[in-house]
């Protein structure tokens, strides 16, 4: 899950996504499917890390979440609304490095948040027809007085498939704004390069210094 540089996200870490959306016309069968798969691979990858838990080795659960978020996330996209119009000034070299630390410090974050299994349900519902490409999806606690709270993935279609470029908590906390807003901020008080160090620096701290 993706959150604000520095904090850990809110509520539950255990924000794991299960898709089992059917679609009644053929067409819609299609659509359904190619924008809810990315998330569903990462579900799979997601439980396999929670089950392997903090026992198995960091850079070990990061490597099979890597392709899966990437996958699933608009990551530079993502990046490049929260850097705003300072990234076109940026050279390719800049650019490259600030994609490949966001990347890194992203996916760590995905490995830190998910490291234990207690029996949770996730539940994913079909886009609605003819409105937004939502995908929302109730995570259902396993453990009895723990709250169930509802994500919602909103999703566009890019070069290589559908990707979610924004995530909200419970229909109004937006996790990528409150992450945008923090890269903004360290762009204008520290520079690219500020950014770059810090993403580093995050990345080191939730991996061990297994990733950097």
């Amino acid at each position: 899950m993706l959150h604000p540089i520095g904090q850990r996200s809110w509520g539950s870490p255990r924000l794991l996504l299960y898709a089992t959306t059917f679609a009644f016309a053929f067409g819609r069968v299609a659509i359904a499917s190619d924008m809810t798969a990315p998330i569903e691979q990462l579900d799979a990858g997601l439980l396999q890390v929670m089950k392997a838990g903090k026992g198995a080795p960091f850079q070990q659960r990061y490597d099979v979440l890597a392709p899966l978020v990437t996958r699933a996330v608009d990551l530079d996209g993502i990046l490049q609304a929260g850097v705003g119009p300072t990234w076109a000034s940026l050279s390719p070299a800049q650019q490259a490095s600030l994609k490949t630390a966001f990347q890194h410090y992203s996916i760590a974050t995905y490995v830190s948040n998910f490291d234990d299994f207690a029996g949770e349900r996730f539940d994913l519902s079909k886009p609605a027809a003819g409105g937004n490409p939502v995908v929302q999806v109730k995570i259902v606690p396993g453990k009895a007085g723990d709250d169930t709270h509802v994500l919602g993935y909103a999703m566009r279609q890019t070069p290589s498939g559908w990707k979610a470029i924004d995530i909200t908590a419970d229909s109004s906390i937006s996790q990528v704004v409150a992450q945008q807003e923090q890269i903004r901020s360290l762009v204008g008080s520290s520079g690219a390069d500020g950014l770059l160090a810090r993403l580093q620096q995050k990345t080191a701290e939730l991996s061990g210094g297994a990733v950097r």
